[in-house]
């Protein structure tokens, strides 16, 4: 960074880091970037049967360490079930519906990534959004049209949680 400002070098670092969760998480679990729900939700069990911490009841740094591995895994398993293409297929009514009738609410940006609350409470995580769009967007007279116009259907996204 240089004077408050993010470099290039600083957004690919960030981009990168992102990436390498996913693939942290990919290898976790053992799965490819192909993987359907259905395998994923298999997978997942069979990964929490091994390590639930009910498993290692007297033992004092097994059960430890199964607490640290579940939190990991369901972590892991949430992300990578918000980011799978059946997933995104799934809600794209509902995003659509959202962009196009819901106002945002509220938006924060993190690194490279832009998180908006809309006013029918759902939230949705915009990822590699540069720092200049996001300085573009509170600095539009209508934030929610600049979104609209080039960060909704720019840029890829999950959805983080529906608060209705």
């Amino acid at each position: 960074m240089w004077g408050g400002i993010p470099t290039e070098s600083f957004k690919i670092n960030t981009l990168q880091k992102y990436m390498k969760k996913i693939v942290e998480y990919r290898s976790l679990l053992n799965v490819e970037k192909t993987v359907s729900l259905k395998e994923l939700k298999t997978i997942y069990r069979n990964a929490m049967k091994e390590s639930h911490p009910d498993k290692f009841q007297g033992d004092d740094a097994g059960l430890k360490e199964a607490e640290e591995n579940s939190k990991a895994i369901i972590e892991a398993y949430h992300f990578l079930v918000s980011i799978n293409a059946e997933t995104i297929q799934q809600g794209l009514p509902e995003y659509q519906e959202t962009i196009a009738t819901a106002t945002i609410t509220d938006y924060k940006y993190e690194n490279i990534r832009l998180i908006v609350n809309f006013s029918n409470g759902s939230v949705y995580e915009y990822i590699s959004v540069p720092k200049a769009t996001y300085i573009k967007m509170v600095n539009a007279d209508s934030p929610g049209r600049f979104a609209k116009r080039h960060v909704f259907n720019a840029f890829p996204y999950r959805k983080v949680s529906n608060q209705e």
